[in-house]
């Protein structure tokens, strides 16, 4: 069980902070989402708690962005764009903090080898990344005690140390 104050991360919206635990009707979170820009206190219930899971440590974090670099980029593809959006938008709704940063890498790559053959990337590709950065930029920032644009800086000296070597 988690307890209150605690950053967690629900399957749909994202990094959210227990602020309450009640009992009427049934026993239940009540979890505010961060980094939205209207957040609404939503109700979650514990018999649910196993879709639930905890925001990354600061040296979990601290490792995910040192070892970003390193990080494989996902083969999966699908015959139809649809199936393939499908599949990263679980990864990033039920996934880790690592998949949906995997997926940032991954689409960022496709886009990148899209526009050097001089082709225009799907919308879909731009879709999921833009999904995939929010989500993981949220859970970073609070696992690092960091801005997001922290933590973009963070990954882009990252990328650049190793363009630089």
């Amino acid at each position: 069980m988690y307890e209150v104050g605690e950053y967690i991360v629900h399957p749909g919206q994202g990094v959210c902070k227990v602020e309450d635990v009640i009992e009427n009707p049934e026993v239940s979170y009540m979890l505010m989402p961060v980094g939205t820009s209207n957040p609404m206190r939503i109700s979650f219930p514990i018999s649910g708690e196993n879709r639930l899971r905890p925001v990354l440590s600061h040296d979990e974090a601290q490792e995910l962005v040192d070892e970003y670099t390193d990080l494989s980029i996902d083969d999966y593809r699908s015959a139809s764009i649809a199936l393939e959006e499908q599949y990263y938008r679980d990864k990033i709704r039920r996934g880790t903090c690592l998949d949906s940063v995997r997926t940032v890498k991954t689409f960022r790559h496709r886009i990148d080898e899209a526009k050097a053959n001089n082709k225009r990337p799907p919308v879909v590709y731009e879709r999921i990344l833009k999904q995939a950065i929010e989500r993981s930029l949220e859970e970073l920032s609070i696992a690092l005690d960091m801005s997001k644009d922290d933590i973009v800086s963070l990954f882009e000296s990252r990328e650049s140390d190793v363009q630089d070597n």
